[in-house]
């Protein structure tokens, strides 16, 4: 199904997790793909992007600290250099510092925000100017363009131990609600999705074990933990004319864990 044909789709740190089955799902949508990676060996990205051309599509990795303004601008020209506009930027990347709140440093404060919140601003603001630049395509889209940010179950649920990390998430629900407010008349749409727990390497020590798996399954009312495909499929939908009528809303895609399953009985 090429719901997403002739476009072209940023999606930032979609070398692993999450991300590379965004990636991957958003290709196979018909969309060509560039797949962000931090810097560093680029093995992991490279092998994305071959699934993707092994299935088919197009794909081109580049390496951007989003967090970096120069680097961010620097990748969306070399998009539009490569595949003549975007259509689509998906603003995945992020990660964790944990830390008790009073033992934690104003460096991880810093980094989780200068990434998982200032990354995704530098993102978008960078992909509103090259759709106004572009102008619309009506046989390629309906919107404008279409930007998805990746929040979190907690940019409602408070967590203790990760205060930076819940305050990015609640940052960019805010981010995301305010930029789709201002922009929808410009037939721009900005979503959030918000994933549960999902079987990534990051969060790997949570559900491993069985009894890690267990104790996690307590949180979910649905049964089971979420895998970087139900992201994906998410996405992918977020990113199409099937939702031309969805602006300013956060998908939640968590197995019912917004649902605070513990007052199933009463609390």
């Amino acid at each position: 199904m090429s719901v997403l044909a002739g476009q072209t789709a940023i999606v930032t740190g979609s070398s692993s997790g999450i991300g590379a089955a965004i990636a991957r799902a958003v290709g196979a949508a018909g969309a060509n793909v560039v797949v962000n990676y931090p810097g560093g060996h680029s093995d992991a990205a490279d092998a994305v992007v071959a699934d993707i051309v092994a299935a088919g599509g197009a794909a081109i990795a580049f390496a951007c600290d989003v967090s970096k303004e120069a680097e961010v601008d620097a990748m969306v020209a070399h998009a539009v250099a490569t595949y003549g506009t975007i259509d689509i930027m998906i603003a995945n990347a992020g990660w964790q510092k944990d830390a008790p709140f009073a033992e934690m440093t104003l460096a991880k404060w810093q980094a989780v925000i200068d990434v998982n919140l200032t990354g995704q601003f530098l993102c978008a603001r960078a992909a509103v100017r090259e759709f106004a630049r572009r102008g619309m395509v009506p046989e390629r889209s309906r919107a404008l363009g279409k930007i998805v940010c990746m929040s979190s179950v907690h940019e409602v649920i408070p967590w203790g131990g990760h205060v930076d990390y819940a305050a990015s998430k609640g940052g960019v629900m805010m981010l995301m609600k305010s930029i789709a407010q201002e922009l929808a008349p410009q037939k721009i749409r900005c979503n959030g999705i918000a994933p549960g727990a999902i079987k990534t390497p990051i969060n790997r020590s949570a559900w491993e074990t069985p009894e890690a798996e267990k104790k996690l399954l307590e949180l979910i009312p649905y049964g089971r933990i979420g895998e970087p495909e139900d992201i994906a499929r998410a996405t992918v939908w977020l990113c199409s004319d099937d939702s031309d009528y969805v602006t300013g809303t956060t998908l939640f895609v968590d197995g019912g864990m917004t649902l605070y399953p513990g007052f199933s009985t009463g609390g």
